[in-house]
């Protein structure tokens, strides 16, 4: 049975930011070394690095000389448990040498190492190690490249691009087609693609909110609380309720994507939280699924 916790004493200001994008989802091993009190440090270290690349002929904007500022910085809010360490956000930010002194930096990259309720890595990792298990990324891949080589060379540690099952995607489903919310729910979709055809088919699933809600209620037994095989139960439901109408087995083809009122996410990895209210629940199951690769 795992509870999935509802973010009470989070400032929804001070994570606004982290809303309603598309960030790519990375499973990294323990930090060796990392040192909090560092990060200034560690953001000019990076900045060079960058710079580094960039002699080399990196095309990031083609035709516009750029100034990358970086910035990192401690994130307090998100974390769930006192084992937990707070998260590190990474930013990248440019001003073409064109521009005025005076313009706005414009942010071009953003990253963030996070653990939420990531005990069961956090207990059993040797002094000297940092555990955050969680990347997040949001912006051009040869920044991500950048940052990632940076991070592995300097804490010697592995990134790994962390994929959502279908059956993660399921229990997305079932854990957030269920909650409350402060506005008004969207509908709850599930995008399955067709195996072995010659042209690629997808099959959108749109079923009304207060219709999902309805149904996780009668199969969820104590609230707060899900198992394995409610899950399973629900999505079911929802499977013979789709064949009845449309005569074809949504079971045999594979689900790449689910929407909710919640999170959005694709079995890529890419993953959009749509409500600060839940924050924590959803990098709770995340932090779940990067330690899982990492084990």
């Amino acid at each position: 049975l795992t509870p999935y916790p509802r973010q009470e004493n989070v400032d929804p200001q001070k994570t606004a930011f982290l809303l309603r994008k598309a960030w790519t989802l990375y499973s990294v091993t323990p930090l060796y070394r990392f040192r909090r009190s560092r990060l200034r440090d560690y953001a000019r270290l990076l900045s060079a690095s960058i710079a580094a690349e960039k002699q080399k002929g990196l095309a990031v904007e083609v035709g516009v000389e750029l100034d990358i500022k970086v910035s990192m910085s401690s994130l307090a809010e998100l974390r769930g448990s006192k084992q937990d360490q707070a998260a590190i956000l990474v930013q990248l930010s440019s001003r073409s040498q064109a521009s005025s002194r005076n313009s706005e930096d414009k942010l071009v990259w953003s990253g963030w190492l996070c653990s939420v309720y990531g005990d069961d890595l956090s207990e059993n990792v040797p002094e000297g190690f940092t555990c955050l298990p969680l990347f997040l990324t949001h912006g051009a891949e040869t920044y991500t490249s950048i940052v990632g080589s940076w991070f592995q060379k300097t804490f010697d540690c592995c990134f790994r691009r962390l994929a959502i099952s279908p059956l993660n995607l399921s229990w997305m489903v079932a854990m957030w087609a269920g909650c409350e919310l402060d506005r008004a729910a969207s509908a709850v979709e599930l995008i399955f693609s067709v195996p072995r055809l010659p042209q690629p088919l997808d099959i959108s699933y749109a079923i009304h909110p207060e219709d999902a809600k309805a149904l996780w209620d009668t199969v969820q037994k104590t609230p707060g609380e899900i198992t394995q095989e409610e899950v399973d139960v629900f999505m079911d439901c929802l499977y013979s309720h789709f064949h009845r109408h449309f005569k074809i087995h949504l079971s045999a083809a594979k689900l790449v994507k689910v929407s909710t009122a919640v999170v959005s996410a694709h079995c890529d990895g890419i993953v959009k939280i749509l409500h600060s209210q839940y924050l924590s629940g959803v990098l709770m199951l995340l932090t779940e699924l990067a330690i899982s690769q990492i084990q």
